[in-house]
């Protein structure tokens, strides 16, 4: 498993109604919490206004890659 990183591109794997938030929305990491074990995600829209930002646990997110991975 990918260690999540400051400025990760992140998707949410969970719906979390409570924020209005579904499976599949991107974020964007942009702080590291208790040290590692949860993020801080800003979900921005696509005039990059940002319309949540909430600390996520690492099984509630994914980190999306563009690119090969070779490991």
């Amino acid at each position: 498993m990918k260690t999540i990183k400051l400025l990760d591109v992140v998707a949410l794997t969970v719906d979390l109604p409570e924020h209005n938030l579904r499976q599949g929305q991107v974020g964007t990491v942009v702080e590291i919490l208790a040290h590692g074990t949860a993020f801080e995600v800003e979900f921005s829209d696509s005039n990059g206004h940002t319309y949540n930002s909430l600390g996520l646990r690492p099984d509630q997110i994914m980190v999306l890659h563009y690119e090969p991975i070779y490991e």
